[in-house]
């Protein structure tokens, strides 16, 4: 079954509304306090996680009642009943919780609609910036600033080696391999951001590649990878494979890079790092940074 381009239209805008609006829901908790409890793997989780959830998948629900949805806050749904699945809701309520607990504003909602194992559209938005970016499938890529009109954003050309800018997060120090990849990457400039934002710097032209070599959720990247390709960029793993959603028990991604020239052959710079086996509580731990 195909979905038809005017549906995704509508769909995406139903999106962004929805996003804004769980926006406010976490904005209320942000500005006024909230408690922080932990999840059995001792993940953080707050009352804005929920709220969002329950608003999102609220809404989703009215939207599209025939699409099956998964959240991070609700992840329980054995692979036998989601391989049933064609077309599906992937969220993240609340990505980059440890950001959120920081208040350094750097945290965001993604939602995808997946189709067919692809994310078809993604919506990336921060709320205490204001900052949205969307795609929807053959539309191309877009960034809203708070007051603005949505303007269309691209990859760029990959410079010289020396003016390389590097997307990372703001966990401190470097695993293993993602210092291996940055010594043989060479002299260049870092960026650093949390949450999906990073792989949308690479989106709209102001990093040239992102490598995570660490766990992370499929929720973590759909969105965002729905917006990088549509951009021009590529989100892939280390085999140079675009990444792929729902195709087995474990919701974890292998390690992959975001990058925005394709010409260029950045697997080649990984030759040096190891493809790890992750426990679920690395999983949990390590996703939100």
């Amino acid at each position: 079954m195909k979905i038809e381009d005017h549906l995704l239209d509508t769909l995406l805008f139903d999106c962004i509304k929805t996003a804004k609006d769980a926006g406010g829901e976490i904005l209320r908790f942000y500005h006024n306090g909230y408690e922080v409890e932990h999840k059995s793997d001792e993940s953080p989780i707050t009352e804005a996680d929920l709220a969002a959830h329950r608003h999102i998948v609220g809404r989703l629900h009215e939207l599209t009642p025939d699409y099956h949805i998964l959240s991070e806050e609700a992840a329980d749904i054995s692979f036998e009943e989601r391989r049933q699945w064609q077309t599906y809701w992937l969220i993240d309520p609340l990505d980059g919780t440890r950001e959120f607990i920081k208040h350094n504003d750097e945290f965001s909602i993604n939602i995808a609609l997946i189709h067919k194992r692809q994310p078809i559209l993604g919506v990336v938005y921060a709320p205490a910036l204001d900052l949205l970016y969307f795609a929807r499938r053959g539309s191309g890529a877009f960034k809203c600033m708070a007051g603005e009109a949505p303007t269309p954003i691209n990859v760029r050309p990959a410079p010289s080696d020396s003016q390389l800018t590097v997307c990372r997060s703001r966990a401190p120090g470097l695993g293993p391999n993602l210092a291996k990849f940055l010594d043989a990457l060479g002299a260049h400039k870092e960026l650093s951001m949390g949450s999906a934002l990073k792989s949308c710097l690479v989106a709209e032209g102001l990093a040239d590649v992102y490598a995570r070599l660490g766990p992370t959720c499929e929720w973590d990247t759909a969105a965002a990878q729905c917006i990088v390709e549509e951009a021009g960029g590529r989100m892939v793993d280390v085999y140079r494979r675009h990444l792929r959603y729902n195709t087995r028990e474990s919701l974890l991604n292998p390690n992959f890079l975001v990058y925005g020239d394709p010409t260029r052959d950045w697997t080649g710079y990984l030759k040096d790092c190891d493809e790890s086996t992750y426990t679920e509580r690395q999983i949990r731990t390590s996703a939100a940074l």
